[in-house]
């Protein structure tokens, strides 16, 4: 189901009751719910209004727009005549249902791409911004095989961990999702500018805010409350114990949804936030079969996601090699080349080139400061456009 079109006089109604400061989310819930448009609404009187949200609230729902109002509003109606681009409304029949159940539901939604997977089955995939090379991989592999499996794939379009699970996502046969904290055109970051042009033309781009709005801090943790919801469940890949995308795993706990974390060594800060989650409840995961499994798909398991995986990619390195013996040296999480050095008792050229023959093999990672860590698949590819769709800015 598409949106319907809106006349001009409509996108104004509902831009001015979207931009009203000062009227909070129930009294705008119960305005929609007592009138039939905005329009409607602001036909209405203050004492009418009041009656329903209090003198306040009335009072910030009647006041003038700003004086660019009219440039906003020409401003939208052109970004809606370029091609892939939609405005949804509150009271739009294709208004996702799970949305529709929030405490404070976006009363527009600016979509670049498909509509349709706003209402697909779909599994959020969120984690630190400064992952890993294996959390890169672990990501992408994980949404590949579950978009591959009918899942879409949700998740935000930072950097790090979201960026790996959209490209998984599209990668697979059911695309992706990304809800994003700026206007619909805008990108941030703007490293992601090939990504979010390819989630446009392929998946879907989600926003709640209006054209132009710039990346703010107190945008994102909100933002992750339409994560959870246009979910069955979350998978978290990587986190500290402060992490933001812990706020997505709560918000999903507390709508009913399945949480799922992949676990790590005791040793990585970056599995402290998982380990608090598994104690604390969420499902401990080794593959994507497991979340299928959890969903109740198909119990086979999809390709490559074999609990043995990591003894396969063992297999084409030749056993009486020294680089067997290296990589058997090497732990999953980051060594120092003193260390390897003494647990091989190889001589300095050999350990370079034995490293070198594992990193261009895409079984290790080089990372800064001399240390080297074990992953167990590739990493995630770079992005590449493979096609346009409307105008994005890259944000700063």
């Amino acid at each position: 189901m598409s949106p319907r079109s809106l006349t001009r006089a409509e996108l104004a109604g509902w831009l001015r009751l979207a931009g009203a400061s000062g009227v909070p989310a129930a009294a705008r819930a119960a305005l929609l719910g007592a009138f039939a448009s905005p329009e409607a609404l602001f036909a209405a009187s203050h004492a009418e209004l009041a009656t329903l949200v209090g003198d306040a609230a009335a009072r910030s729902a009647l006041a003038p727009p700003a004086d660019d109002f009219e440039q906003r509003v020409d401003t939208t109606l052109a970004w809606l005549d370029e091609p892939g681009n939609a405005l949804m409304t509150r009271h739009d029949p294709a208004y996702p249902e799970p949305l529709a159940e929030l405490y404070d539901p976006p009363p527009l939604l600016y979509i670049k791409g498909r509509v349709a997977l706003l209402h697909a089955r779909a599994v959020a995939i969120v984690g630190s911004r400064g992952a890993t090379p294996q959390g890169l991989a672990d990501a992408t592999r994980f949404a590949r095989e579950l978009s591959d499996a009918g899942l879409a794939i949700v998740s935000g379009l930072a950097r790090g961990i979201d960026g790996a699970a959209h490209r998984g996502g599209l990668d697979g046969a059911s695309g992706t999702v990304a809800v994003i904290g700026t206007g619909a055109d805008i990108v941030y970051p703007a490293c992601h500018h090939a990504l979010a042009h390819e989630i446009a033309e392929r998946g879907a781009l989600v926003s709640e805010w209006p054209l132009g709005t710039p990346a703010r801090s107190a945008h994102f943790p909100q933002r992750n409350r339409l994560i959870a919801a246009l979910s069955r469940g979350a998978l978290i890949v990587e986190a500290a114990r402060r992490s933001g995308s812990l706020i997505t795993a709560r918000l999903a706990n507390e709508m009913g949804r399945d949480v799922f974390a992949i676990p790590g060594s005791i040793h990585a800060p970056l599995s402290q936030g998982c380990h608090a989650l598994i104690r604390d409840g969420a499902k401990l995961v080794e593959t994507a079969a497991d979340v299928l499994e959890e969903f109740g798909f198909d119990p086979a398991r999809p390709a490559g996601a074999t609990r043995g995986a990591p003894a396969a990619a063992e297999a084409d390195v030749d056993p009486d090699d020294d680089a067997r013996r290296l990589l058997a040296a090497i732990g999953y999480g980051p060594v120092p080349l003193e260390l390897l050095a003494q647990r091989t008792a190889l001589s300095s050229g050999a350990l370079h080139r034995r490293l070198l023959q594992l990193e261009l093999a895409g079984r290790i990672a080089a990372l800064p400061g001399g240390r080297y860590m074990r992953i167990a698949s590739a990493q995630a590819e770079p992005t590449q456009a493979r096609g346009t769709s409307a105008v994005l800015h890259s944000g700063a």
